[in-house]
C-alpha cells in the first residue's frame, strides 16, 4: 500500500516501541499525576505534533541532512538538553513552595503544556534519526512515491503512539487521584520528576551521535 510492505509487522513494531518508556512517557505521566487526566492527553497531542515535524522532516530529507552533519547534530542535541535542564529547574524550584503556592503548578495554561510536550520532542535528535532509520525498512525499494510512503508509515506510528499516551495519561491520572491529598506526596513526585527531567538533559547532552 503506497510504497510500503509488511505494515502489520511494522504496527506490532511500532506499538512495541511506543510502550517502552522514555522523555516523552515521563513527560505524560508528570503532567497526567500532577494535574489529571485532560493536562496529561494535552501533552500527548503536543508530542504528536512533534512527531509530525520529524515525520516531515524524515520525508523530504531534513533527517538525513542532520544526521550526515555532526555539527547540526550537536546543536540540537545542546538545544534540547539545555531545555530539558531548564523544565527540571523550575519544577525542583515549584516543588520548594508551600502546598497553596505548589498549586498553580495545576493551572498551567494549556497552550503551556502543549508546547512543553511540542519541544520536548521537536529538540530530540534522536527521534529525527529513529524516523530516519526505522520507516525506510518497511518501504518497497525503487518506489516512485518515497515521500508519500514515509507520511504514511510515520503518521501510522504516530497515531498508534498517541493511543498508547493518552492510556498512559489516564492511567497516570487514575493512580495519582487516589493520593492527590498528600501533599507531601505532591512535593516529592516533583522534585523527582525535577531530578528525571535534569538527569535525561545530561544524558542528551553526553549521548553519541
Amino acid at each position: 500500500m503506497l510504497g510500503t510492505h509488511d505494515l502489520l509487522l511494522f504496527v506490532v513494531a511500532g506499538l512495541l516501541l511506543s510502550v517502552t518508556p522514555g522523555a516523552d512517557t515521563l513527560y505524560i505521566v508528570g503532567r497526567s499525576a500532577s494535574q489529571g487526566f485532560r493536562a496529561g492527553a494535552i501533552a500527548a497531542f503536543g508530542i504528536a505534533a512533534g512527531c509530525c515535524v520529524h515525520i516531515l522532516a524524515a520525508a523530504l530529507g531534513l533527517s538525513a541532512l542532520l544526521y550526515a552533519s555532526a555539527t547540526a547534530f550537536t546543536v540540537m542535541k545542546i538545544a534540547g538538553a539545555i531545555y530539558l535542564v531548564w523544565i527540571g529547574v523550575a519544577l525542583l524550584r515549584d516543588s520548594g513552595r508551600d502546598v497553596a503556592a505548589a498549586r498553580t503548578f495545576a493551572a498551567d495554561a494549556s497552550g503551556k503544556i502543549f508546547l512543553q510536550g511540542f519541544v520536548t520532542n521537536v529538540l530530540n535528535p534522536k527521534v529525527a534519526i529513529f524516523f530516519l532509520a526505522f520507516l525506510p525498512q518497511f518501504i518497497d525499494r525503487g518506489t516512485p512515491n518515497t515521500a508519500v510512503a514515509m507520511l504514511f508509515l510515520g503518521l501510522i506510528f504516530n497515531l498508534n503512539g498517541t493511543l498508547w499516551n493518552l492510556a498512559v495519561a489516564y492511567g497516570s491520572a487514575r493512580i495519582s487521584r487516589n493520593i492527590a491529598g498528600a501533599s507531601l506526596f505532591a512535593r516529592l513526585s516533583k522534585r523527582a520528576a525535577g531530578g528525571l527531567f535534569l538527569f535525561l538533559g545530561y544524558k542528551l547532552a553526553t549521548s553519541e551521535q
